[in-house]
C-alpha cells in the first residue's frame, strides 16, 4: 500500500494549483487522474479571468458577484475570492502568463453582462490552456509526482476522517489503496450529465456524495449561452468585447441571456476587430472545422448549454470540506474548483469568476493541507483494506454476464438527467435502482480497459443525480 502526505485527485487548474501550494508548504503531494497530462488544457473556454485591476479595490466586483448570484450568495466567500483576484493574476504573470494587452501596456479588460466595469482579462480564447500550461510547468519544476493512469474509486473514511482512497490502475487493472493524511478533491464538474461524459464526469463530487457528504449548490445550474448548435463547442463570452455580436436570427442585438425562450440566436463575428482575430484564432479555426461556416461571411447558430457546474462539497475559506454549517470538518478532506461549493455563485454565475475560484480554492486547499499534514499521522490501514475488498467485488461485477451494456446504462442516466427537477421522488427511487444495477462489459480484459473506466465514470454520476434530486 502506498502512503502519501497529500493526494490530489484531478488534473485541471484547481488540482495543479493545489499541488503547487501543498509542495510550497513543505510536503510531497501526488496528483492522480485518469486523463493524460495536458488533457485539461483542451477544455473549451467560457470566459477569461475576472480581475478588478482598474479599480480602487474589489468591492464593486464583489457587489456584482452578489447581484448575479442573488440572495443565496455567500457574501463572505464572494468578498474573499474577488479580493484575491489581483494576487492570482500577479502570480500567474510572474510565472510567465502572457496576457492580451491594450495601448499603454496594461492588460486588456473585456466587458460582459453582469460586470459593471470591464474586468475579464486573459489570453483571448487560450486563457484556460495557457493557465494550465503555466501551472504544469510549475508542477514539473517542483518535481511533483503525477499519475495519469489511475481512476479514483472511493474515499476511505473513518468517523468523519479521511484515511485514504482506493483506485484502479488502468494499465494493469489492479485495484489498490493509497493511504493519505489529506485528500484534495479537485476534478472537473459533472456537466457531462447533460451532454457527454467526456465533457465532465464529476468524479470529485461523486466521491464526496458516495462517502455520505451532503453536497451544496446542487440545485443551481448555470448555462453558457454561446454553444454552437449541433456541437459541444463552447465559445468565450469575451469575444463580444472584441466586435462580436449576440443577436436574434432577425439581426436584432441581444444581451447575453436574453431571447433564449425557444428563440433562435446567433453569434455574429463578421465585424470582429482585426487585432482580436489573433487572440481568437483558435475559436475561428474550431468554428470553421466543426461547422464549415466562414465567420467573415456567415453567422453562427448558438444555444444555451450546461458547460460547467457550481455545486459540490461545501468548503470553508481554507478549502476544508465541512458539515454542520461549516462548524465541523471532515478531518483531512479538502475540495477545490468544480468539486467544491463555496457558495459565492449563489443562483447565478458571473463570467470570469469560475476560473478565479478554481485558482483561489486550489491554493487555499493545497496550502492548508500541506501545513496540516506535517503534524498529522497516517492511520486507518485496516479501513483501507476493508474498503479494497468492497471495491474489488464491485469491479468484478463489471465482468459478469448478467448486467446491462454500457450504452444501455448510459441511456438511462441521460434520460433521468433530462427530467432531473421533475417528479423528485421518482427520480430518487430511479437513481437508487440504477445504483444497484449491474453493468456488463464486452471487453473482458483487465488491462487498459477503457470501457471499464467509462462504465465506472457513468455509474459514478448516479449519486450526483440523487444529490441534485434531493436538493429540489
Amino acid at each position: 500500500m502506498e502512503s502519501w502526505d497529500v493526494v490530489i485527485i484531478g488534473s485541471g487548474p484547481a488540482a495543479l494549483r493545489a499541488a503547487i501550494a501543498s509542495s510550497d508548504a513543505g510536503t510531497k503531494p501526488i496528483i492522480i487522474d485518469s486523463r493524460s497530462i495536458g488533457a485539461s488544457s483542451g477544455a473549451s473556454p467560457v470566459s477569461g479571468l475576472a480581475v478588478s485591476f482598474d479599480e480602487v479595490d474589489s468591492t464593486v466586483h464583489r457587489d456584482d458577484t452578489i447581484s448575479a448570484g442573488g440572495e443565496s450568495t455567500n457574501k463572505s466567500a464572494a468578498a474573499r475570492v474577488c479580493g484575491e483576484a489581483m494576487n492570482v493574476l500577479a502570480k500567474l504573470e510572474n510565472w510567465g502568463l502572457v496576457l492580451q494587452r491594450r495601448d499603454g501596456g496594461l492588460p486588456f479588460a473585456a466587458s460582459c453582462r453582469g460586470h459593471s466595469r470591464p474586468r475579464l482579462v486573459g489570453c483571448g480564447d487560450s486563457t484556460t490552456r495557457e493557465i494550465t500550461r503555466i501551472l504544469e510547468e510549475q508542477v514539473i519544476k517542483r518535481e511533483i509526482v503525477r499519475r495519469t493512469d489511475l481512476q479514483a474509486l472511493s474515499l476511505v473514511m473513518d468517523s468523519k476522517q479521511v484515511r485514504g482512497i482506493t483506485a484502479l490502475n488502468i494499465q494493469s487493472g489492479e485495484v489498490f489503496g493509497i493511504q493519505a493524511k489529506a485528500v484534495i478533491l479537485a476534478t472537473d464538474g459533472y456537466q457531462g450529465l447533460w451532454s457527454n461524459i467526456s465533457e465532465g464526469s464529476g468524479t470529485g463530487v461523486s466521491l464526496a456524495a458516495s462517502a455520505g457528504i451532503k453536497l451544496e449548490g446542487m440545485s443551481n445550474v448555470s448555462k453558457h449561452h454561446l454553444t454552437i448548435k449541433g456541437t459541444s463547442l463552447h465559445l468565450p463570452v469575451d469575444v463580444l468585447s472584441a466586435g462580436g455580436r449576440y443577436r436574434k436570427e432577425s439581426g436584432e442585438d441581444l444581451e447575453i441571456g436574453e431571447g433564449q425562450n425557444g428563440e433562435n440566436c446567433v453569434l455574429d463575428l463578421r465585424n470582429l476587430d482585426s487585432d482580436a482575430k489573433i487572440w481568437y484564432a483558435q475559436t475561428i479555426r474550431r468554428i470553421e472545422e466543426r461547422t464549415g461556416l466562414n465567420v467573415d461571411a456567415e453567422v453562427i447558430p448558438v444555444y444555451s448549454s450546461i458547460a460547467f457546474t457550481i455545486g459540490g462539497a461545501p468548503i470553508d475559506d481554507k478549502g476544508r470540506v465541512t458539515f454542520n454549517s461549516q462548524k465541523m470538518w471532515y478531518t483531512g478532506l479538502y475540495a477545490a474548483g468544480r468539486s467544491a461549493n463555496t457558495g459565492m455563485h449563489g443562483e447565478g454565475y458571473l463570467p470570469g469568476n469560475l476560473q478565479l475560484e478554481d485558482l483561489v480554492t486550489g491554493e487555499a486547499a493545497g496550502s492548508h493541507a500541506g501545513k496540516w499534514s506535517q503534524t498529522a499521522n497516517f492511520a486507518g490501514s485496516n479501513k483501507i483494506e476493508k474498503e479494497l475488498s468492497k471495491v474489488s467485488k464491485n469491479i468484478d461485477n463489471y465482468f459478469s454476464n448478467d448486467g446491462q451494456s454500457v450504452g444501455e446504462f448510459s441511456s438511462k442516466v441521460t434520460n433521468l438527467s433530462k427530467n432531473i427537477h421533475n417528479n423528485i421522488e421518482k427520480n430518487i427511487s430511479s437513481a437508487k435502482a440504477l445504483q444497484e444495477a449491474k453493468i456488463s462489459l464486452t471487453d473482458q480484459s483487465r488491462v487498459m480497459n477503457t470501457e471499464l473506466v467509462t462504465a465506472i465514470q457513468i455509474k459514478s454520476m448516479v449519486p450526483i443525480i440523487e444529490a441534485i434530486s434531493q436538493s429540489g
